[in-house]
């Protein structure tokens, strides 16, 4: 019989799992190793003043690592959104049916005893960073802050009693033959010069503005997606301790603030895609990856849009559009011939329109499982019976 050890907070053999249990070949990029055990440490103000709490499992079988997951209630979620839910993320193993129940009843386990009653998944950690299970197309390639999971998750989930919940769908655009002088298929140059005339101003993000963008972007994600499913304010404190590292990253050319009369209306957060860095480095800090990014950055051709977001008193104005509009032509300038976009979800019919006028395609189905725990699963057990 096999010898199974589940341990909890062992970042290090966490941060591994996916090296060991997936080939060299898979599509999963892991997020760089301090980034990683940053945002599960004890820093990261997400888990202070009683917004959320945490811990995380790694399984061994006879000594080898075997898979991952983390525990873990927002409590800020909760509150708001009036639910009694537990989640659980970066959850990685072997294509085990064993291994696969040890580590998501550990977690539901947690969840229980915390006295939730139902247990959701994949959150890595909140809906505002990467969230859900790839459910098709698994041999596209993602990117920077893209879910991806292998086939074999969704398929263990589904054997463990989870359902399939709030559909999503990332894209990708193709941008090679992106025409900068025909923005008709997304807005009308006409709509165009009417912002201009308004009084509408695009300012790229710069490192001598940098905090203060940051800060005026936080706003305006709290702003804009204000009434979108599972979201949560973010402080500006847990804003800007994700965002801070972006500063050493990101390409100032091809991010955006829309401010008008002197205050913040609009923006659009777009960074190169990271991924094939951290894919050639193995996600780690080596004496091999300064040359390893001079050539990324020689060679670079991918980005990822994070989000754009508009302030409602501003809606309808054609502001979104524009904004997308713009953000491509200054890729198509800084050279990067494809854009990947974070997920949109089915229930959001107008930024689909928005992804389908721009000419995107569709790269990953996504969705969310669930399951109940707790006295909550005891009564469904109960109701099948009868």
């Amino acid at each position: 019989m096999p010898h199974y050890e589940l341990i909890e907070n062992d970042l290090d053999a966490f941060f591994e799992v996916p090296f060991v249990v997936y080939p060299r070949d898979s599509n999963y990029v892991s997020p760089f190793k301090p980034d990683l055990k940053r945002i599960l440490g004890d820093d990261n103000p997400l888990w202070s003043g009683g917004r959320g709490e945490r811990t995380t499992y790694v399984l061994r079988r006879d000594g080898e690592l075997v898979g991952r997951i983390t525990a873990h209630i927002h409590h800020a979620s909760n509150e708001r959104h009036g639910w009694n839910r537990s989640y659980f993320g970066f959850f990685d193993c072997v294509d085990d049916d064993e291994v696969a129940g040890r580590l998501l009843d550990a977690s539901a386990a947690w969840g229980e005893a915390k006295g939730c009653d139902e247990l959701w998944g994949n959150f890595n950690l909140t809906a505002m960073q990467q969230m859900g299970v790839v459910t098709d197309h698994h041999g596209r390639v993602p990117f920077i802050e893209h879910i991806y999971s292998p086939p074999h998750i969704a398929r263990l989930l589904e054997a463990h009693g989870f359902t399939r919940e709030f559909p999503m769908t990332t894209f990708e655009y193709d941008l090679s033959s992106w025409d900068p002088d025909d923005p008709d298929h997304l807005i009308t140059p006409a709509r165009l010069e009417a912002l201009e005339a308004k009084g509408f101003e695009w300012r790229e993000l710069s490192r001598k503005t940098f905090d203060s963008a940051m800060r005026h972007t936080a706003r305006m994600l709290n702003v804009g997606f204000d009434a979108n499913p599972f979201f949560v304010p973010l402080t500006e404190e847990e804003f800007m301790f994700s965002a801070k590292e972006m500063m050493w990253i990101i390409d100032w050319r091809i991010s955006s603030i829309v401010y008008k009369d002197g205050e913040p209306v609009g923006v659009i957060v777009c960074i190169p895609d990271l991924n094939p860095l951290l894919k050639a480095t193995g996600s780690k800090l080596k004496l091999s990856t300064p040359a390893h990014y001079l050539k990324y950055r020689l060679t670079r051709k991918r980005a990822s849009l994070i989000f754009a977001s508009v302030d409602p008193k501003h809606h309808g104005e054609g502001l979104a559009p524009s904004m997308l509009f713009r953000m491509c032509n200054s890729l198509v300038e800084a050279g990067y011939d494809t854009m990947g976009s974070t997920w949109v979800a089915d229930v959001n019919t107008k930024s689909l329109r928005l992804v389908e006028k721009g000419g995107a395609k569709p790269l990953h189905r996504i969705h969310l499982f669930k399951r109940p725990i707790g006295a909550a699963s005891n009564t469904d057990a109960t109701s099948e019976e009868q």
